[in-house]
């Protein structure tokens, strides 16, 4: 089910996480098009953080910290990386007006970015929005092999660490397949969102200002 706004009507941070609360969240038809679309899908991905499952292959690399792995530290670039171009998507549902939206939320502290670095190279990363204990995943991106992979372990072991209780995706891939997504009814969506904005989740409780090493990062989503 999918709403048009008006282009004309200015949509507030405020306005953004009451929606959010409902289950809806906003896209644009394309960068080129100033309206949004309020979307709220029959059927709602989500990835169970008790069961998240890392593969071998990315839990090596993850371990290696071949990457360097950091937290709100460059909005911009990410939403940048994730607006553009990609196999498979040949057009960005991210337009001037969701950046600038989700940069209100970002100054505000109610969304997160993680970047990927491979030296000074960003290669990859995801943003998304945090409200109670749910977070709203919104899109990621990758200029590396397993970037976006990498970044969606460490903001899945962060989620841990903060008890957060939903992991929203909106909507299902292969992709998300490989790590145990998989997708609800509305009606089911709403019992999980609604229990998850119960409390508030700790998107800091892994530290902020440094990198995390991967053995920690891993040990958190599966405790031995």
């Amino acid at each position: 089910m999918a709403s048009r706004d008006s282009a004309l009507i200015d949509i507030t941070p405020e306005v953004l996480l009451k929606a959010y609360a409902c289950g809806i969240f906003p896209m644009a038809e394309s960068a080129d098009d100033p309206a949004l679309y309020w979307i709220e899908p029959e059927r709602r991905g989500i990835i169970p953080l008790d069961t998240f499952h890392v593969p071998d292959r990315l839990a090596r690399t993850v371990r290696s910290d071949r990457f360097i792995v950091t937290v709100d530290h460059d909005f911009d670039a990410v939403v940048a990386g994730c607006a553009q171009p990609a196999p498979g998507r040949t057009r960005t549902w991210i337009n001037g007006r969701i950046h600038n939206l989700y940069r209100k939320l970002f100054e505000r502290g109610d969304c997160h970015t993680i970047e990927v670095y491979d030296g000074d190279l960003l290669v990859g990363g995801l943003y998304g929005v945090s409200l109670g204990r749910a977070f709203f995943g919104e899109s990621m991106f990758h200029r590396a092999r397993d970037a976006s992979k990498v970044a969606l372990v460490h903001l899945v072991a962060r989620l841990k660490a903060g008890h957060y209780r939903l992991l929203d995706t909106q909507f299902v891939t292969d992709h998300l397949r490989t790590f145990g997504a998989t997708e609800v009814s509305r009606p089911a969506y709403h019992k999980l969102l609604d229990a998850a904005l119960v409390g508030e989740g700790d998107f800091g409780a892994l530290a902020l200002d440094r990198p995390i090493p991967g053995s920690i990062v891993l040990t958190q989503i599966a405790p031995h």
